[in-house]
């Protein structure tokens, strides 16, 4: 289990971790997302020991890591750029640490072997990181981190430069992992689709602050604020402040997601059709309202409409937030 409290991290005039507190349940998956800037890095280099805060505390498994140095805490982190040794194979890479901590050389073979059969990558023991692809070269990074058997894995953005094709597949091998392991696990990710699968809670960061956290698809279908509302979700939320086309109070900003827009020809929206972006499986549609204002309507795959037309909306369900504050009332 993690437990952060109060943790301030200030660089210079910047403050990058702000007051955060958050507690990991032993065995849970909680991914970090949010813009860049927006602390979930230096919350990961905070609980590795790679940094000290300025104020608060980080309890690992019950206990302030505070003097602590990195490689005595009970944590392995994988970075996004492997950080692999490239002059040693992957048999070289995986059981290097092994030896550094004395750990006989056939044990240390024994338990490599087993790493790397774990992750798919048993045959490629003799093979130099130049000589594999980045999802390979993931996964003998991941089967390093396994290795040290630890009480808390940290991810820092792992799958960020793969592919798409690549990465789909290497997320549902880090979910597959996790669900067998059972490792009390932080990863840190921009990519939303990630936060959303991997999580089984989700903490939104903007700020260095903590703006909303929860099962994935409670903070989306109750985002906290309108950061919150706009962040998480691609086509993000409509919002639209004091009233306007979609009603409401003056002191009330209403949303709507995408996909609760639907193309109806007596609904109360007017709206003039701009572009069509066909995605195959669906499709988005950007329209401006007489007024000026933007809406986005996420379909099927084949809509009816084109460029130009004049179509009307109707929104099946809104997000009530103050205009003001932008909580969620």
């Amino acid at each position: 289990m993690i437990r952060l409290e109060g943790l301030t991290r200030s660089y210079g005039r910047t403050t990058a971790v702000d007051g955060v507190d958050l507690e990991v349940r032993a065995g849970e998956l909680v991914t970090l997302v949010g813009p860049s800037g927006s602390g979930k890095s230096t919350i990961l280099r905070l609980i590795a020991g790679l940094d000290r805060p300025d104020g608060g505390r980080v309890l690992v498994d019950g206990v302030d890591v505070a003097g602590v140095p990195p490689h005595r805490r009970a944590v392995a982190m994988v970075f996004q750029d492997y950080a692999l040794f490239p002059h040693l194979t992957v048999h070289g890479n995986l059981t290097f640490g092994l030896r550094v901590r004395r750990v006989r050389r056939a044990e240390a073979d024994r338990r490599a072997r087993a790493a790397a059969d774990r992750l798919g990558i048993g045959d490629l023991l003799d093979r130099y990181p130049d000589q594999m692809s980045g999802g390979q070269r993931q996964r003998v990074a991941l089967a390093r981190a396994l290795l040290r058997d630890p009480s808390v894995y940290l991810l820092d953005e792992p799958l960020a430069s793969l592919d798409a094709p690549l990465r789909f597949a290497t997320r549902a091998d880090l979910l597959a992992l996790h669900r067998e392991l059972r490792t009390t696990t932080v990863h840190v990710t921009h990519d939303q689709h990630e936060a959303m699968t991997l999580g089984d809670r989700v903490v939104v960061l903007a700020d260095g602050r903590v703006r909303q956290v929860g099962p994935p698809q409670q903070v989306y279908d109750e985002p906290a604020d309108t950061f919150v509302a706009g962040f998480l979700g691609s086509p993000p939320m409509n919002l639209v402040t004091g009233g306007g086309v979609l009603g409401g109070d003056p002191d009330v900003t209403l949303g709507v997601r995408p996909e609760d827009l639907t193309l109806d020809g007596e609904g109360p929206v007017a709206a003039t059709l701009e572009a069509v972006e066909a995605l195959g499986s669906e499709a988005i549609l950007l329209t401006r309202c007489p007024d000026g204002t933007r809406l986005t309507v996420r379909t099927g795959p084949r809509p009816g409409v084109a460029p130009g037309d004049e179509v009307r909306l109707r929104a099946d369900r809104l997000h009530r937030f103050d205009a003001a504050t932008g909580r969620r009332r």
